[in-house]
């Protein structure tokens, strides 16, 4: 049997997630990050996009997170994320009708501060609609 490690992810509202895992890729500052069972300890911010995990069985759980903090311990990889929803359980209209408005409000060039939170909004709408295109891939194959 392959080694594996705990993953937990967790939102500001309940926690998501929590088992066991052969990897664990999850989107980073700086790129893409690929947390496997003996990985050295580090923490890290995420961006908003995706968490994927690969159970020891092969199968994968993808899931849109709007950002947080990945902790890795020897045994145990944490995902601590403001928002986080599995892949099959994003609202895709809902999603989409996001995405519009805040398009809209970038596009008419708004308060800076209402820019700034278009953007992250959109930003979080653009990592759900990714992880429902993986989701709609990996059902084809």
């Amino acid at each position: 049997m392959a080694s594996t490690i705990r993953c937990d992810i967790v939102s500001a509202e309940a926690e998501i997630f929590h088992g066991e895992a052969t990897l664990v890729v999850a989107t980073g500052e700086m790129g893409e990050l690929g947390i496997a069972p003996r990985h050295a300890p580090l923490i890290t911010r995420l961006k908003p996009g995706k968490v994927v995990v690969t159970l020891p069985g092969g199968d994968k759980l993808d899931f849109a997170i709007s950002g947080g903090i990945l902790e890795v311990q020897p045994t145990v990889v944490t995902v601590l994320a403001d928002t986080a929803v599995r892949a099959e359980d994003i609202d895709e209209a809902a999603v989409r009708a996001a995405k519009e408005e805040a398009e809209r409000i970038l596009a008419r060039r708004a308060e800076p501060m209402e820019i700034a939170e278009a953007q992250k909004r959109l930003a979080e709408v653009t990592a759900q609609l990714q992880a429902l295109e993986r989701l709609r891939k990996n059902l084809k194959h």
